[in-house]
């Protein structure tokens, strides 16, 4: 018997339900169509209208109405929530609640404080849970950190990364209450590249923040030190789109990786600037599919986390955006 109460067989698929047919999931639903351990059980939006044509759309099988009476459906095993980060917490409980697995868009919640309580509800439950941040799951995480190991570059000594988007219109972003702003929505990418690229053995961060009129986090620098002497410096902003890349600069040459957010390729020069290697990295659909394959291959093998993103990870890179904030006297409405 599974951990969710219903007999399995190799054959059979991670059921998943939709909360919200909104943006991400648009984005998100060609990847989940091509995923062949994933079944397209459910969606529910609170306009029953938009769920139908939603489910209609990516061949889910059934459309809700409202996020509780998905909740209710027993053949639901898991939920996906493409939520603002403010709802992310609320959500992920109440899927817990009522025993289904989750699978949360990133930021996971808004601090740490929530995401500790998800992964403690999960694991004392026997749940299903963890972040889709993507970069985390792409096969391009595991060429890029063989090409740091091998040498190529010499000893890696710093990292810098950036992420920038032109996203200062959007309600999700700059309002306080939805926990919007720079760092949660695009910073934590830049932090995930630095802790897959050197690892969490960090020793002091140290940060600056321009703060937009309406509260919220608009640009921000944060530099991460490592126990190692290496450095990453990472900056994120709401206002104009950057080159995006994240560069590794080693004592023998460096490393160039085109778009953080969504890697395209990895090219090596030496210290002359000349071209040693470049790799690409081709994806199948849009990027998103390797994070539902491997959930979907986890939850059929009775794992209830993510190896490429277990819930220490996802709870450390929550405490590092709660340090920041500190640093920088940030408090989301609700925290207060």
């Amino acid at each position: 018997m599974h951990l969710y109460d219903r007999e399995r067989t190799a054959q059979q698929k991670m059921r998943i339900g939709f909360l919200g047919a909104g943006r991400i999931a648009e984005v998100v639903a060609p990847a989940v169509v091509q995923a062949e351990n994933v079944e397209r059980m459910a969606v529910a939006a609170r306009d029953l209208s938009r769920a139908k044509a939603f489910a209609e759309k990516w061949g889910f099988k059934k459309a809700y109405g409202s996020y509780e009476e998905m909740m209710e459906d027993p053949e639901v095993d898991v939920v996906y929530i493409g939520t603002p980060h403010s709802c992310h917490y609320r959500q992920m409980m109440m899927a817990m609640e009522h025993g289904k697995g989750v699978f949360c868009e990133k930021a996971f919640c808004i601090n740490a404080s929530q995401a500790r309580e998800v992964a403690d509800y999960a694991e004392r439950h026997g749940l299903f849970a963890a972040e889709a941040i993507w970069t985390r799951y792409m096969p391009s995480r595991k060429v890029i950190k063989e090409l740091i190991d091998s040498g190529i570059i010499g000893t890696p000594a710093m990292l810098t990364a950036s992420l920038c988007y032109d996203v200062a219109g959007k309600e999700r972003i700059l309002k306080p209450e939805l926990a919007g702003g720079a760092l949660l929505d695009l910073g934590v990418y830049g932090i995930n590249f630095a802790l897959m690229c050197f690892g969490d053995q960090i020793e002091r961060v140290e940060s600056s923040v321009q703060m937009h009129p309406t509260g919220v986090d608009g640009m921000e620098s944060i530099t991460l030190f490592f126990q190692d002497r290496r450095a990453a410096v990472i900056t994120a902003g709401i206002y104009s789109r950057s080159d995006r890349k994240g560069i590794i600069h080693g004592d023998k040459g460096y490393m160039v990786v085109e778009n953080i957010n969504n890697p395209q390729s990895v090219s090596v020069f030496d210290t002359k600037d000349n071209l040693v290697e470049k790799r690409e990295f081709p994806q199948k659909v849009n990027g998103y599919e390797f994070q539902f394959e491997e959930i979907g291959a986890a939850f059929d093998a009775g794992k209830t986390q993510a190896e490429s993103m277990p819930l220490k990870d996802t709870v450390f890179v929550m405490e590092l955006c709660d340090r920041l904030r500190r640093q920088w006297k940030f408090k989301y409405p609700e925290e207060n």
